[in-house]
């Protein structure tokens, strides 16, 4: 009985790991802003640059972020300038 409840224990907290993740997915903190995609449009690319800086690399309507950690983020803008999504 003690290793079932120790395996529900264990799978409820990669759940909700995994879920947290996917919450998160879709924005990332700049300082102490959070950038997110949402609503009708999102932030456009003066907020963004406002916010987070120069990012480390520009190709078009494609920003990548290189944050400390490893951890990389790509920015990218739709025709119109809103942010679209966040990876």
């Amino acid at each position: 009985m003690i290793c079932k409840s120790k395996w529900i224990a264990a799978s409820t907290i990669l759940l909700s790991m995994l879920l947290m993740q996917t919450a998160l997915a879709g924005s990332m903190r700049c300082g102490t802003h959070i950038i997110s995609t949402g609503g009708l449009h999102g932030p456009g690319k003066y907020e963004v640059l406002k916010k987070c800086g120069e990012p480390t690399v520009r190709a078009g309507d494609t920003w990548i972020y290189d944050k400390p950690g490893g951890v990389k983020y790509v920015v990218v803008f739709d025709a119109a300038g809103y942010l679209a999504r966040i990876g």
